[in-house]
C-alpha cells in the first residue's frame, strides 16, 4: 500500500530493478539508484492482479482502463493532507471535552480586598 497516492488503481514494474512500486516516490524511497526511464509501462491491476503493458509513445485516453477488467487506472489521484482536529464523542452530546476560554469574573468580596476601604 503506498503512503504517497492513497487511491493508486495498479503497481507499476520499475524498469531499472525489475520490482513492483505504487509509485515513483516509493521506488526513491526504498531504492538506491534512480527510477530508469522507458516508453513500455507494465502495469498490475490491483482490481484483477492481472499484468499488462502499454506503450506511452502511442498512449490514448482508451488505454487508461485495464484490459481485463476495464478498471480506470487514472484518475485523480489522493494524496494524504495534515488535518488538525480533536479526536472525541461528538460535542453536541457530550461538552465536557470544551473548554470556555472566557475569563470568569469572581464577584464576591474578598478578606485581603483592602483597595476599596483605602480610598
Amino acid at each position: 500500500m503506498c503512503k504517497h497516492v492513497l487511491n493508486a488503481q495498479v503497481s507499476i514494474r520499475a524498469p531499472c530493478c525489475k520490482q513492483w512500486f505504487d509509485c515513483a516516490e516509493c521506488h526513491e524511497e526504498t531504492q538506491d539508484h534512480r527510477l530508469k526511464r522507458t516508453m513500455e509501462m507494465v502495469f498490475i491491476c490491483k482490481k484483477c492482479k492481472k499484468a499488462f503493458r502499454k506503450d506511452m509513445s502511442n498512449y490514448e485516453e482508451s488505454d487508461e482502463y485495464c484490459p481485463h477488467c476495464d478498471n480506470h487506472y487514472v484518475i485523480e489521484a489522493k494524496t494524504p493532507q495534515a488535518v488538525v482536529g480533536v479526536e472525541g464523542d461528538d460535542a453536541r452530546i457530550d461538552s465536557r471535552m470544551l473548554k470556555d476560554e472566557r475569563m470568569r469574573v469572581d464577584h464576591r468580596p474578598s478578606l485581603f480586598d483592602f483597595s476599596d476601604s483605602l480610598g
